[in-house]
């Protein structure tokens, strides 16, 4: 990746969070889904109200998932009126959502005016030894500047940063998906865990991806646990240490090679950053968090492509790389799409791969595929519903060009 294109990134952060929270255009209202708590007292102080409102009005949003002003009963009928003439609480807009009969859930939103731009989330449920677990995979981005080859995402090309409201609207639905049925009174958050890994580079659009993870901690929001948020990323190295002052969230490395050589085909950002300065801002991000942190370890995504990565010699290469960094691997078996460059690792080369780490004394897990039917590997179905989408749009504008004729001519 070009040093413009991470400067030009770095641009789109600074406008996009000089512009929070987020408004909509067309009705004019600030929208409060995406303020961060700090956000919202200020906001109601500029009311002149007492800032607590701002915690009262977030347990309405986040936990309870309401978004009347008139159903907020401990808020003064008069405010509540205020409230409803100049705000809104408004989520990005869902135009297709596939649930798997794994339980896995997809959705595809549309964010931004007109026609807009899609982005996806994932909800992955599982099992583990603390009982049923929700993961939900969310976005940060529309598209990708990174261009990493194995990644449909990438292919797409990067449009904008999300919104605080379009990425924390995210987690809203995928809870309200679980509760719009059930009365306001009993509602409850179903999510349990986070991980910034759906589409974009959540470090290219820092401070929106920041203000979204404290609300997500926030106690009057939903409360997570910060070793239940995870961010993501392909390996900013001056973002990495930025983060490591800001927040106490799990870290992921999105790793996929063990040289620099490969990396630099497959994570072109790797020319910038390479494996030693990744590894080393790694070690740097652990050794600022204290005994109750969430940073007691990293986790290594590695994507398994078939001849590319998944040699012997490639396991050896990693035991070596990652020998000073205490760390958690995660093997992914390939999720192919269309003119996709490689294929999947067998089952078997990505079994052998698991255990020469975890000889070497790594804890290494194959990540179970889900979603299959629904075309949950991100970045699969939101190209699928653009095309529909656009063939839809452009049967309506035919249609309507007919129907002009045939009215001009009587």
């Amino acid at each position: 990746m070009s040093t413009e294109v991470l400067a030009a990134s770095a641009t789109d952060v600074q406008q996009a969070s000089a512009s929070a929270p987020a408004q909509s255009n067309t009705a004019e209202k600030v929208n409060l889904l995406g303020m961060s708590r700090p956000q919202m007292e200020k906001f109601f102080e500029d009311l002149g109200e007492k800032k607590f409102r701002a915690g009262q009005v977030m347990k309405w949003i986040h936990q309870f998932f309401v978004t009347d002003f008139a159903e907020m009963t401990n808020i003064s009928g008069k405010l509540r009126e205020k409230l409803e003439k100049i705000c809104e609480i408004k989520a990005p807009e869902v135009v297709h959502k596939n649930y798997s009969k794994d339980g896995t859930r997809k959705w595809v939103f549309r964010v931004g005016d007109g026609e807009g731009s899609l982005v996806e989330t994932v909800l992955i449920p599982a099992e583990d030894k603390t009982g049923s677990r929700k993961t939900l995979c969310i976005s940060s981005q529309v598209g990708c500047a990174l261009d990493c080859s194995f990644c449909s995402t990438g292919k797409q090309g990067f449009q904008r940063d999300l919104t605080q409201a379009e990425i924390i609207g995210q987690l809203w639905m995928a809870n309200y998906s679980y509760m719009e049925d059930v009365p306001v009174i009993e509602r409850e958050r179903s999510v349990t865990n986070v991980v910034m890994m759906g589409m974009g580079e959540p470090l290219l659009n820092y401070d929106a991806v920041l203000n979204a993870m404290r609300i997500m901690l926030d106690d009057f929001a939903y409360g997570m646990s910060k070793r239940r948020v995870t961010l993501s990323t392909s390996g900013v190295v001056p973002k990495i240490d930025q983060l490591a002052q800001d927040i106490d969230v799990a870290l992921a490395i999105s790793l996929h090679a063990t040289n620099n050589e490969l990396r630099d085909e497959l994570v072109p950002i790797n020319k910038k950053y390479p494996l030693e300065q990744l590894i080393a801002a790694c070690q740097r991000y652990i050794g600022k968090g204290g005994n109750e942190s969430a940073r007691k370890h990293v986790t290594i995504e590695y994507v398994m492509l078939d001849g590319v990565n998944d040699h012997p010699e490639h396991a050896q290469q990693m035991i070596k790389l990652l020998k000073n960094l205490p760390s958690k691997i995660n093997l992914i078996p390939f999720n192919p799409f269309p003119h996709a460059p490689y294929g999947r690792s067998s089952r078997n080369r990505i079994i052998s791969f698991q255990k020469t780490l975890s000889d070497a004394g790594f804890v290494c897990t194959i990540r179970q595929t889900r979603g299959d039917d629904i075309d949950a590997a991100c970045g699969q179905l939101v190209g699928q519903v653009a095309d529909r989408t656009r063939r839809a749009e452009q049967w309506k504008k035919k249609v309507a060009a007919q129907n002009e004729i045939i009215r001009s001519q009587g």
